[in-house]
């Protein structure tokens, strides 16, 4: 009956983790929430706004590890750090690429944000892909 007990909180838990968070409305909102919480080093927050699978959970660690080695000075620029969009394309009805840079380091990066399952969620995988 405790392990039910525990289990049960568990599950309460990790179902509640996300309910701060609003489904993105359009391409452009889930690329700057994408974008935004990954600037503050809110991981899980950029996992909402995120394709799911292995290939992109990869990714996001790796963001996450590159994040963590930057002095605690560094990791408030970036937390401090606005977001400026340099262009936006819509490729498709469903599937837009976001050009942008932040205002701490100032180096051009891409996101592409697809429609699935009618929800916005970034493709990592696109900004780590060598032939852009």
């Amino acid at each position: 009956m405790k392990k039910l007990f525990f289990a049960l909180l568990f599950l309460l838990a990790a179902c509640n983790g996300n309910q701060n968070y609003q489904p993105a409305e359009n391409a452009l909102d889930a690329g700057r929430e994408f974008i935004d919480a990954c600037l503050k080093g809110d991981f899980s927050r950029a996992a909402f706004y995120m394709i799911n699978n292995e290939e992109n959970q990869k990714y996001l660690h790796k963001l996450e590890a590159e994040y963590r080695t930057k002095g605690r000075d560094g990791r408030e620029q970036y937390r401090e750090a606005s977001i400026t969009i340099r262009e936006i394309s819509d490729i498709t009805e469903t599937e837009t690429i976001i050009n942008y840079h932040n205002s701490f380091d100032q180096v051009a990066h891409k996101v592409k944000v697809i429609k699935q399952n009618d929800r916005w969620l970034v493709d990592l995988s696109y900004t780590f892909n060598p032939n852009l």
